[in-house]
């Protein structure tokens, strides 16, 4: 498999950003003298005689759209080259091995995947079915993360597509180019909701300074003027990420960048802000997910509603905007939550931080997820939709399904015809007022949204 193309990496969505998925195992390949070909089929086609050539397919899976779109892919390599060996990578992968295995996969790697990925490929070449069954789940230990340290490289960008393809970072009516890196990998914390939670079990590693900054550079020269570090939390390594972003504002003191942290950690790590946003920083995004604590508490959040209002009024003193998102539908959540998250939304001024579809987002629950543990689950949940990747579940008050159901037809409208923010929004509020029986609300006469830092793609899963 030393011939180009013999190995095929396969992204098929990651938020809009160039995937660092396809960079990080493309660095590792080459390192070991493969030569694969990588394809974004997000923003690039998917040429048949890319896959006609592979022996071996990857693709990459970190999150449910992916996933999604993942098996398409995987089916039409199989049409297409039914001798390929297939491999899925990523969370999603692992979460829904038992599945994959018996569909779609011959393979699947979950955790820290590159070392993996090679270990796979060179398995493959010496014919050892052994160690492709060991290493890809089919083993008698079955699919399970792999979480050893390795020897990491920085992330191959030759040949992905270029910046301009992707999301950029948005102000004041201007674009600028938008890179995207991480400091570190797997989470400290366990919330229940979590993809991340079942596969690194509270283990997180951090990325070597010296690779991230180089990756930051190589993107900077791609023409990157802001950064998105993508951790699962910015905090989870306080002092290794703002040695980082000190060395990163050093080199290159125009370069704005947005970070990911929790409202725990907003709070913990106060000390922290006032200097990120000398460096750059122009928004936090933060899991918020709830106002409600008895909700926060099933999820295992580590913040109640208290919490979010300390941390928003310390980032307004600071004046780093928060990009809050919302996790509104879930078994435990009735229409006043929601009437209420709306009505918290308007009274803090958040409405321009808020992407709408965050007010759609309805739990998913994965194969091995820690929510199945909880004692209440059979009072909500259903089956298992494999093919779907995520477990069924009802909510007590059927209003809520409707809601989530016309809430999401309403927010894909706006996202295609062009909405602003916040005429979706009072859109979305007298839709939640219709379901629960209340007279519609009255907008504001002037309903354009104000400037908030952001990226041109909305964030969900």
């Amino acid at each position: 498999m030393r011939t180009r193309g013999a190995i095929l990496l396969i992204a098929c969505y990651e938020l809009g950003h160039q995937p660092l998925s396809l960079a990080s195992p493309l660095a590792v390949l080459r390192g070991a003298g493969y030569a694969p070909r990588a394809l974004d089929v997000a923003v690039e086609p998917l040429p048949d005689e890319a896959v006609a050539r592979a022996r071996f397919v990857a693709i990459s899976v970190p999150m449910h759209t992916a996933m999604r779109l993942g098996v398409r892919v995987a089916e039409r390599v199989r049409a297409v080259n039914p001798q390929a060996h297939i491999c899925f990578y990523g969370l999603y992968a692992l979460l829904n091995a038992d599945h994959l295995l018996q569909h779609h996969a011959d393979s699947v790697l979950g955790g820290e995947y590159e070392p993996a990925l090679l270990a796979l490929v060179q398995a493959l070449e010496r014919g050892d079915a052994e160690a492709v069954a060991r290493i890809g789940g089919r083993g008698n230990e079955g699919a399970r993360p792999h979480l050893a340290k390795f020897r990491w490289a920085v992330p191959e960008r030759r040949g992905l597509p270029p910046l301009e393809r992707y999301a950029r970072f948005r102000y004041n009516g201007l674009t600028t180019l938008a890179g995207y890196t991480e400091t570190s990998r797997g989470c400290l914390h366990t919330c229940r909701h979590c993809p991340i939670t079942p596969v690194y079990q509270g283990r997180f590693f951090v990325v070597p300074r010296e690779i991230v900054l180089a990756d930051i550079r190589q993107q900077v020269a791609q023409g990157a003027r802001h950064i998105t570090f993508g951790d699962p939390d910015f905090f989870n390594g306080p002092r290794h990420a703002m040695a980082i972003v000190r060395q990163m504002h050093r080199e290159f003191p125009h370069l704005t960048f947005d970070v990911t942290a929790k409202i725990e950690h907003i709070l913990e790590f106060r000390r922290y802000l006032p200097e990120l946003r000398e460096l750059g920083c122009a928004f936090i995004v933060s899991a918020v997910e709830s106002l409600n604590d008895v909700v926060l508490e099933k999820l295992q959040k580590g913040h109640t509603r208290a919490d979010v209002l300390q941390a928003l009024a310390i980032l307004d003193e600071v004046g780093i905007p928060l990009r809050p998102s919302f996790l509104p539908f879930t078994p435990w959540a009735g229409l006043d939550d929601y009437l209420e998250l709306l009505d918290f939304v308007e009274t803090h001024g958040l409405i321009p931080n808020v992407d709408p579809v965050q007010y759609s987002i309805r739990l998913l629950i994965p194969p091995g997820s820690p929510l199945l543990e909880l004692p209440d689950a059979p009072e909500w949940l259903g089956p298992l939709d494999a093919a779907s990747f995520t477990y069924r579940w009802t909510h007590p008050d059927a209003r809520m399904d409707e809601l989530q159901r016309r809430v999401s037809a309403l927010v894909e409208e706006a996202a295609r015809s062009g909405a602003d923010v916040a005429a979706t929004f009072y859109a979305i509020k007298a839709l939640a007022a219709d379901v629960a029986g209340l007279p519609p609300p009255e907008p504001p006469s002037h309903l354009t949204s104000p400037a908030v830092p952001g990226l041109t793609e909305a964030w969900f899963c």
